[in-house]
């Protein structure tokens, strides 16, 4: 078995800076294989925040996987969001803007959905899509496929914000090509399910971590995952930030199996 933490949506900026410590213990209490991140790292990609993330990476004593988020590209700064829309995020927290990391059990693919000339919508670009699909085809044995994103593929009723670009894509052809779940931020709000069961469609996960350290709540709470990743089991564990115990604890756990048809 492997466990990966998935955190998403820090907004250095518009954090609470009470809860860093706290998210840091935790993560380094459930000794992970992988940490993920998923996005937005800063509220408004300058280099204080992004420094702020950086020290944040650095103080895991673990492997961790990025992917960047719409609020890591500059929104004021016209020419650096035109021409140069990575430059902070390269220099302070990974030149790869779409990593991978394997391992006996897993192959974790990094997407990158952010498009720099749209404050919030993201685009699943084709090229994207092939990559991942090249990737999990070359993986040996039975590794379970994880596909990380900022930009959700999926939105519930009543989501305010839009659907990535190339979405419905997406989830065609990452089904097609054997992924098994997909991680995302993006909304700050948490879920795992299913995507939806279509005839003749393997039927992945999708995963939302909330906010781990942003004041923008939306109506949840502070939260991170924990994965427990088998072959044929995977184990969500929703870990929240309690105010008056002032640490990250469990608080919900979902289990879900591999069928002929995909996740249930």
């Amino acid at each position: 078995m492997k466990r990966i933490i998935h955190v998403s949506d820090l907004h250095f900026g518009r954090d609470r800076p009470e809860l860093l410590g706290p998210l840091v213990e935790a993560i380094g209490s459930l000794q992970p294989d992988l940490v993920v991140i998923s996005g937005d790292f800063t509220q408004r990609a300058t280099d204080p925040q992004f420094a702020a993330a950086a020290a944040f990476i650095a103080s895991l004593r673990h492997p961790v996987l990025t992917v960047p988020g719409n609020h890591d590209v500059p929104l004021h700064n016209l020419f650096m969001r035109l021409f140069l829309p990575w430059q902070r995020y390269r220099k302070w927290i990974n030149r790869d803007l779409e990593p991978t990391w394997s391992d006996d059990e897993m192959v974790v693919i990094g997407v990158n959905t952010v498009n720099p000339f749209a404050w919030q919508r993201g685009w699943f670009r084709s090229r994207a899509i092939r990559k991942v699909c090249v990737a999990f085809k070359g993986s040996t044995g039975r590794r379970v496929h994880i596909v990380v994103a900022h930009h959700p593929l999926e939105h519930q009723p009543g989501e305010h914000k839009t659907l990535m670009h190339n979405a419905g894509k997406g989830i065609q052809r990452l089904s097609e090509c054997g992924a098994d779940m997909v991680l995302s931020g993006h909304l700050h709000s948490w879920r795992a399910a299913p995507f939806p069961v279509v005839a003749g469609r393997h039927s992945a996960l999708q995963v939302h971590a909330g906010t781990s350290l942003s004041n923008r709540l939306r109506g949840e709470v502070n939260d991170f995952n924990l994965l427990e990743v088998e072959r044929d089991r995977i184990a969500i564990v929703r870990h929240a930030y309690d105010d008056q115990a002032a640490t990250f604890a469990a608080i919900s756990t979902s289990i879900f199996l591999r069928t002929p048809g995909g996740w249930q």
